[in-house]
């Protein structure tokens, strides 16, 4: 059973940073008019260098996702991966509240309908890569 864990783990892994470069190297390209969508009016730089730099970063960690098996490093991979998916949640809030339309989520209702999804891609990328029981090692060996 800890052999079905382990498969399913790192498949969630290799799918996850199959995702994040596949989806970072349409920032760079097809998909990069889409993604100036997302970046809030209130951000203080240019969409498109926001939309260059975030690809180049979901490049980097998708990357990182494929390559990196061994732990704390993976744990660290997943958490950094995590994070970055929450700092670009105000990204799709910001389509929302702006009423922007990409990637075919042109009403309100589907713009709310995908907001649960960035919590998912939270919980996947802790999931895959053992965050969770890398943190609780690294505390219980404190006390």
């Amino acid at each position: 059973m800890a052999e079905i864990g382990r498969t399913l783990r790192a498949a969630g892994q290799v799918g996850l940073g199959a995702a994040l470069a596949f989806a970072g190297t349409t920032h760079l390209t097809t998909a990069r008019e889409e993604f100036q969508a997302q970046v809030p009016s209130w951000f203080p730089a240019d969409p498109d260098a926001v939309v260059l730099a975030s690809g180049v970063v979901e490049i980097g960690l998708g990357a990182a996702l494929l390559a990196t098996w061994r732990q704390p490093a993976r744990a660290v991979v997943g958490a950094t991966a995590a994070a970055f998916f929450a700092a670009v949640f105000p990204g799709n809030i910001a389509q929302l509240t702006e009423h922007r339309d990409a990637f075919g989520l042109d009403t309100d209702a589907k713009r709310i309908a995908r907001l649960p999804f960035q919590a998912v891609l939270i919980a996947g990328a802790v999931a895959c890569t053992g965050v969770t029981k890398v943190v609780r090692e690294k505390t219980t060996n404190r006390t």
